[in-house]
């Protein structure tokens, strides 16, 4: 069935691509998973690889700048303009994805070791900033898809959903940044 066919109601049959998405995404967290906490370590060379970690708390602040201006677009009525940030929005979190990947190969994870009442504020952020960007994946992946088929009526509602998560994640990935390398001590 084509993406475009409808059911004989005039209904969207979309559970394949639903599908697809939940299956692309799974395996995207899956990988990530496997990635951060369970591949064996590479060796650390942490020299030129180290401004990495700068590289993706900037690439978050671009998607973050990206988010706003489409949110601003669509309220403007302008949907093109609209259509362009929030792809922008989703290529910059992919770059994001690839640098951070490329970061943690070569660096590794970077502990927190501070121990004073900023480390409790700290473990919320990244928790809180590690859910939510594991529930983003399939609802950014949706909410695309929705919009670049046309189905506006259905974008909209996810997208209210999809658009503050999103906002969050690319927000508390630069908080993040900041509490490793200024509170780090």
């Amino acid at each position: 069935m084509e993406l475009t066919e409808r059911t004989p109601d005039g209904k969207d049959n979309l559970q394949a691509v639903y599908t697809m998405i939940g299956v692309i995404s799974a395996a995207i967290i899956g990988f990530l998973v496997w990635f951060i906490y369970f591949r064996p370590e590479a060796a650390t060379e942490t020299g030129q690889w180290a401004v990495l970690s700068t590289v993706n708390a900037v690439l978050n602040s671009i998607c973050t700048v990206f988010l706003l201006l489409g949110l601003q677009a669509i309220k403007n009525g302008r949907r093109a303009i609209h259509m362009r940030y929030m792809t922008a929005a989703a290529i910059t979190s992919g770059l994001f994805l690839i640098s951070y990947l490329t970061y943690h190969h070569f660096v590794g994870d970077t502990k927190f070791v501070n121990e004073s009442w900023i480390r409790f504020v700290y473990f919320f952020i990244l928790i809180t900033h590690i859910v939510l960007s594991v529930v983003n994946v399939p609802l950014v992946f949706t909410t695309l898809f929705l919009a670049y088929t046309k189905r506006f009526s259905k974008h909209r509602r996810i997208a209210r959903i999809t658009f503050p998560i999103w906002l969050y994640v690319s927000v508390t990935g630069v908080a993040v940044y900041i509490f490793l390398e200024f509170f780090n001590a």
